[in-house]
């Protein structure tokens, strides 16, 4: 039984056993004599290298984190004490690797942004195989550059699209490729950042000025354009030709979090701030206050690791989470619109809006000839399949396997998924278990650069 199987609601089985899916928690029999433990260098420490390096915590037998590679000396003795790293296995710059004999199967590639590309390209002439978060790069040039140095080197690469590896949106798909809603006419596709969450990102955060990071559609959404292009793949134009996206618009704007929004009284940081108590974007309300009920993981994990209330509120007393959100330096859309046009004539549009109370809660609704589709993740991990000629609602319930067993939890256990199958694909050398390789990964970033250069120039890009 596959990660992710699903069945229709009324079913007799509601779950899925550790029986049913030891193929996918431990090597097949007919394997075992090719399986070893696949060995993995992190390059880049932060919140996301943290995340997908737990999975060797959790099933030591399949993967073993080897070295690390981050600045920050904080980070090297975390990464000392979680998953036993030697003293001379920890290094301050990926370069010093290079220095070195390959010392893993492959690398994890989780540095800022726009550090990706020159890790990524001589990690990968070293033979790693590469395992690079997303997005792939911040400008076209350096995404092409990385695709080509993989292919070149013939290693395996995979972006970290984790939600190619969610049950629900694999359930979609599948749906889609059945057949039982005909052909696919149009997609809506909702982004739902959170109002708190774009204020902790994309305001104070890292991601908060194109400059320094990139477009906030990159940033946020190439996973969201990624899973267009995804469902849309396998339909047919008029030929029985595959379709292609052929043109594309946008329209987006940074509307709130401006000088001139801010309100009457308010001071240049939260903390001490006369407002405070008014302002949804408060700091103390964001931080200081769940740290102090004892919640300490993101967005607070953000601000400092260290679980201490003197030093979270030194930190917002003088660091970048701390500052008004109408006083930052940001300049990224908070909301913005992407429609797509296909060769077969289909169509689908993306929004992302920062002023949501649910947090990348995102609803999908696929339109059909013979039916469609509805995945709210609000709601749940299951599907709403409407048939048009019986009219009729089935309900298809997604099962998160074995992502309950695994202290990954992230985007619905899909960061559990993109490990398990990166790490088997390097087990077993089989490509065909990643799902966002180089060329899926590289088209539909730059469908997003398009998406953002029509925003820029306001007008239609014939792709």
């Amino acid at each position: 039984m596959a990660p992710g199987r699903t069945h229709s609601k009324g079913s007799e089985d509601d779950g899925d056993t550790l029986e049913e899916e030891s193929s996918f928690y431990l090597p097949k029999k007919s394997d075992e004599a090719t399986a070893k433990v696949v060995t993995c260098v992190v390059v880049g420490g932060g919140l996301r290298g943290q995340c997908y390096s737990k999975y060797s915590k959790d099933f030591p037998h399949l993967l073993k984190i080897v070295a690390i590679c981050d600045p920050s000396k904080r980070v090297r003795q975390i990464f000392e004490k979680e998953f036993n790293i030697p003293a001379d296995r920890q290094f301050t710059d990926w370069n010093e690797l290079m220095k070195l004999d390959k010392l893993a199967d492959f690398a994890c590639v989780c540095t800022p942004d726009v550090l990706h590309k020159d890790p990524a390209i001589a990690l990968a002439g070293k033979g790693y195989h590469i395992l690079l978060e997303k997005p792939m790069a911040t400008t076209r040039a350096d995404c092409i550059a990385i695709k080509d140095a993989c292919e070149r080197s013939n290693v395996m690469f995979a972006v970290c699209h984790v939600l190619r590896y969610y049950p629900p949106n694999k359930k979609l798909k599948e749906l889609i490729d059945s057949g039982v809603i005909g052909d696919v006419v149009n997609i809506q596709h909702t982004e739902p950042v959170g109002f708190w969450h774009y204020a902790h990102s994309y305001v104070r955060g890292n991601w908060r000025k194109e400059s320094e990071s990139c477009f906030s559609l990159l940033a946020k959404c190439c996973h969201d354009v990624d899973l267009i292009a995804y469902w849309m793949r396998g339909q047919l134009d008029a030929r029985k030709n595959p379709v292609v996206c052929t043109t594309i618009s946008s329209f987006g704007s940074l509307i709130h979090f401006k000088k001139e929004n801010k309100p009457e009284g308010a001071s240049d940081r939260c903390l001490g701030c006369s407002v405070e108590e008014e302002c949804p974007y408060s700091a103390q309300k964001i931080y200081l206050k769940p740290a102090k009920s004892g919640f300490w993981s993101f967005p607070v994990k953000a601000v400092t690791d260290i679980e201490d209330i003197n030093v979270l509120t030194d930190r917002l007393q003088s660091g970048p989470y701390g500052r008004c959100v109408y006083d930052c330096d940001n300049d990224v859309c908070d909301n913005q619109i992407v429609n797509f046009q296909f060769s077969g004539g289909q169509t689908a549009s993306l929004t992302m809006i920062a002023y949501t109370e649910s947090v990348c809660k995102r609803r999908t609704i696929i339109y059909g000839t013979k039916g469609e589709l509805t995945f709210d993740e609000r709601a749940g991990p299951y599907i709403k399949q409407y048939n048009f000629a019986t009219r009729r609602t089935t309900q298809h319930q997604c099962s998160m396997g074995l992502a309950k067993l695994s202290s990954m939890r992230g985007h619905g256990g899909a960061d559990f998924y993109l490990m398990d199958s990166f790490v088997k694909a390097v087990m077993f050398n089989d490509r065909n278990v990643i799902a966002s390789g180089a060329d899926e990964t590289l088209q539909s970033h730059l469908l997003c650069f398009s998406a953002e250069e029509s925003r820029v120039k306001g007008k239609v890009i014939v792709l």
